[in-house]
């Protein structure tokens, strides 16, 4: 592997840097809002899930108790 002295590497990360597309102040807040939404829907799934599953395990503990 070739060596790349440092003002090479430099001038190369400086060239990388300037490619990248930054997002925009409104990409950022909705794909936050965005994520919120997400966590707040599997909260819910996870929860309903729970009821049902501590439901059915009482009716069925019920059943021998």
């Amino acid at each position: 592997m070739a060596k790349t002295n440092p003002l090479q590497f430099i001038q190369q990360v400086r060239s990388e840097v300037g490619k990248i597309v930054w997002p925009t102040r409104r990409e950022v807040l909705l794909t936050t809002v965005m994520v919120f939404i997400m966590a707040a829907l599997t909260a819910v799934f996870f929860a309903l899930v729970d009821l049902l599953i501590r439901g059915g395990l009482q009716a069925l503990l019920g059943m021998f108790g």
